[in-house]
């Protein structure tokens, strides 16, 4: 009998990734990604700021272990982008910390421009000297290149040190982990500060060269580049309405005791969250009369009311309640759907890459929709048209005639625009935006971004009415949002008044609602990243079954059981 010898199979040493150009790299086992990156790229156009390793987002400080495809994520991206601005939010703590140690700093909102609306809430405003104090220390921890180093602590030390820092905010967040059983946090360190961030960071301050602080209103302006041009701090815009919305938000947020979602999950665990809901309900219906009442004030002049605003805003149900609350100030609501007036498939214009652009203001008759708009405040008996969505073309439909006492109400994207209702002369009309600008965030450095409430609205939207899956709408969402940096925001400050409709309890509703949805995206398609990341950031907020919302409530938009969709308009 031959005796074979069996050897143990030899650890593999070396480790080799494929970039999308198909060029191969390879390396020890146990390479970042941050190096491969760097010997692939040297001199990149735009900086890189993460990877996909085999369809997972990674940071770059990630060991490659064995092959794997590597996609780079730069600050195009918007993967990149909110690595980006997460770790400067984290430096300009650091550096505060070093420059002022008693300064608690709030990361408040979003502004169109680029940037983050921060304020000091345990003393006066931060004096421009001591901004530029900040930043000069900001600059000097980005040319040292400082690594910024993630790490496990127990749950129970970072709860003391929250608590000696007297961050209660925190404390309360991570107590739910507590109930959770999760006795740890993954922890990032800079220099001698160290905190916790939602999400991933670059390897090292180095990374971060590109930011401004400024003063602003009682508080200050953290800068960063926008996707457009990643290299470059936008100049500064002043949206004096968006920004009396956020603190119009902001007064709701106290009053409801609801500033971060750590208190949002207590209200909810003492079984108290109906009062916060009928609040909530309250502020709205409150806020939708005042606008009613304003257009009544000037019914002599405005005939057509514009409801202009981003997907998955609410406008539908905002403008049936604002109807509503019209006909309660003896004004008849007319609803005239700008959708009607597309044109036919085969004259709608095309985008850059040749696809149809149904975002576009060209893919809209404005002419006939002007037309018939003059001729039914005129009273005329009008021939409306229908579009067709399946066959793509325009056909007739009903007819209709006008009292006096009726006001048209258009909803649609280009509600805004100057250029869409051309033949009326301004003081006829009342144009409304509408958008969800939640202020509700994890904590008070760890944004809520309302993109992310708009995209989980939508989700479970599309899901009910329109059969789609979660990996449908995300694959569409890109689009969609380049839609609304197009013909939507620029026009924001055209409107004579604008409605939040954002609710303070509404993730914990759309949470047991939107995360089975996202549970089915297949983990090896290019949609599993975001669906990812939305149910982690779903994991924080404790569930409320939708049996409590109001019926009239704007959320029934999305799911489901809304009393309003038998208001007749007319």
């Amino acid at each position: 009998m031959v005796k074979t010898e069996v050897r143990p199979a030899q650890p593999r040493t070396t480790v080799q990734i494929t970039l999308p150009d198909k060029r191969t790299f390879e390396g020890p086992v146990g390479t970042t990604v941050e190096t491969f990156l760097k010997a692939a790229y040297p001199e990149p156009k735009t900086p890189l700021i993460a990877a996909l390793v085999n369809g997972r987002l990674r940071e770059l400080t990630y060991a490659l272990k064995r092959d794997g495809d590597v996609e780079p994520i730069d600050l195009s991206h918007s993967d990149g982008v909110r690595i980006y601005r997460r770790s400067l939010s984290f430096l300009m703590m650091a550096a505060a910390r070093r420059v002022l140690p008693h300064v608690e700093i709030f990361v408040d909102h979003s502004l169109p421009f680029g940037g983050y609306f921060c304020e000091v809430r345990n003393r006066e405003p931060l004096t421009p000297a001591e901004l530029e104090a900040i930043a000069a220390e900001m600059q000097r921890m980005v040319d040292a290149d400082i690594p910024i180093a993630r790490t496990s602590i127990p749950l129970e030390e970072a709860l003391r040190i929250f608590q000696s820092r007297n961050e209660l905010d925190k404390v309360q967040l991570f107590q739910g982990r507590e109930r959770n059983k999760k006795d740890y946090l993954q922890w990032y360190v800079l220099d001698e500060y160290q905190d916790y961030f939602h999400g991933y960071m670059v390897p090292s301050t180095g990374y971060l060269r590109y930011f401004g602080l400024l003063p602003w209103e009682d508080g200050f302006i953290l800068q960063f580049p926008r996707r457009h041009q990643p290299k470059e701090l936008q100049p500064v815009q002043r949206n004096p309405q968006l920004l009396s919305v956020f603190r119009d938000y902001g007064r709701w947020l106290r009053l409801l005791g609801t500033e971060s979602v750590g208190e949002l999950n207590a209200i909810i665990a003492r079984n108290e969250l109906r009062t916060t809901i009928l609040v909530s309900e309250a502020l709205h219906e409150q806020r939708i009369a005042d606008i009613a009442r304003q257009i009544w004030e000037r019914r002599k002049d405005v005939r057509v009311v514009l409801v202009a605003g981003p997907s998955s805003s609410g406008k539908t149900t905002f403008a049936k309640r604002l109807g509503v609350q019209l006909l309660a100030h003896g004004l008849r609501p007319f609803a005239l759907e700008l959708d009607s007036y597309f044109v036919n498939r085969e004259n709608t214009p095309r985008d850059e890459n040749g696809e149809y652009d149904f975002e576009a203001l060209e893919a809209v008759d404005i002419e006939l929709f002007n037309a018939n708009l003059q001729a039914l405040l005129r009273g005329d008996a009008v021939q409306l048209p229908h579009f067709n969505f399946f066959t793509g073309q325009r056909e007739p439909g009903r007819t209709v005639q006008l009292r006096t006492d009726h006001i048209v109400i258009v909803e649609g994207i280009h509600g805004l625009n100057p250029k869409l209702v051309f033949a009326l002369p301004p003081e006829t009309l009342y144009r409304v935006y509408v958008s969800a600008l939640t202020q509700l965030n994890l904590d008070r450095h760890n944004r809520v971004p309302t993109t992310d409430s708009r995209l989980i609205r939508r989700i479970t939207r599309d899901a009910r009415t329109r059969g789609y899956s979660a990996a449908d709408t995300i694959a569409r969402w890109e689009s969609v949002r380049r839609g609304e940096k197009r013909h939507i925001f620029p026009y924001q400050e055209n409107a004579d008044v604008m409605f939040n409709s954002a609710l303070v309890y509404e993730l914990s509703v759309l949470k047991p609602l939107a995360e089975p949805l996202l549970l089915q995206v297949e983990r090896d398609s290019r949609q599993w990243v975001e669906a990812k990341r939305l149910l982690t950031f779903l994991q924080w907020f404790l569930p409320v079954e939708t049996t409590q919302v109001p019926e009239n409530s704007l959320l029934r938009e999305f799911i489901g059981g809304s009393s309003l969709e038998e208001f007749h308009w007319d």
